[in-house]
Parts: C-alpha cells; sequence; structure tokens
C-alpha cells in the first residue's frame, strides 16, 4: 500500500513538473526579416516580441535585484557591432505575491538594436547571432528563465 502510493505522489509530481516546464508560446520572436546594410549606413533593427495574455516578464531594469532581467545581447566579430540596444518603457504592475509593484513587460512590443558597421565588412549575405534571455510570469508563479537564439539575416551591401 505504501509503495503504490509514494508511486501515485511521484508520477503526480512529475505530471505537475512536466506541466510547469511546457508553458509553450510564453513568449514568441517571429522569424527575423532580412537587414539590407548600404555600404554608408549604420542600420537599426526592431526585434518584435509578444507575451502570451496572463503573462509578463520582469523588464531590463527590474524592480528587486533577485529578478532576471530581460536581456537582448548580439554576438561581436561580425559584419555589425551591437552599439545600443533600446528596450521600450516598462510598465509598473502590482502582484498579489509583491510588496510593491514590479517593472515589466507584457503584450507587444520591440527592441531596438542600433549597429555599427565593421570597417571593412565582408559584402553580401550573413547572419547575426543574438540571445534574448527572460524569466517569464503570471501573476501566481514564475516560470524557469529561458534563453531565446535569435538568428537576423544580413545582406551587406
Amino acid at each position: 500500500m505504501k509503495s503504490s502510493n509514494f508511486f501515485s505522489r511521484a508520477a503526480a509530481a512529475l505530471l505537475c513538473a512536466s506541466a510547469f516546464a511546457q508553458a509553450p508560446g510564453v513568449l514568441t520572436v517571429p522569424e527575423p526579416a532580412k537587414l539590407i546594410v548600404k555600404r554608408t549606413e549604420n542600420p537599426t533593427y526592431s526585434l518584435k516580441v509578444t507575451i502570451r495574455p496572463g503573462y509578463h516578464a520582469n523588464s531590463n531594469t527590474p524592480s528587486e535585484p533577485y529578478l532576471i532581467p530581460f536581456k537582448l545581447t548580439w554576438e561581436s566579430g561580425g559584419p555589425l557591432e551591437a552599439v545600443e540596444v533600446a528596450y521600450p518603457k516598462p510598465k509598473l504592475e502590482k502582484y498579489e505575491f509583491a510588496d510593491k509593484p514590479l517593472s515589466v513587460f507584457d503584450g507587444d512590443f520591440e527592441i531596438v538594436t542600433r549597429f555599427k558597421r565593421a570597417a571593412n565588412p565582408q559584402l553580401g549575405p550573413a547572419y547575426l547571432a543574438g540571445k534574448l534571455r527572460y524569466q517569464a510570469c503570471n501573476d501566481k508563479m514564475c516560470l524557469p528563465p529561458k534563453t531565446v537564439e535569435v538568428k537576423l539575416p544580413v545582406l551587406m551591401q
């Protein structure tokens, strides 16, 4: 009797953990469109992000030091170097689990990166690799932090 009770509780715990880890589509980033860079320009790129209704992510400037910030980074060494990443203005939202309002992103928004053209970039097609790190939460719990790979196609002219 005791062992079947143990296995029932273990199976229930695994199902809960599986459901918790598999909240698909909380944050989506559409496939980036090609960025065409003319010879003399230092381009900007807007990455579109959608967070599913009922969820939010801590902003790039979280209210508490223990919260995981929303952060977009780009690898260096390619035809373009990221000079600045500009995030939207965060919302201050009050949740039951927090004593004070939290700085969050939700819904649809854009992150704008300003790039600088490398000194002598190779002309033609290339890719810029980026990483978007965030932690999505709802009003009751937070999901594990996640990193999304961003692959931006570039055409250097």
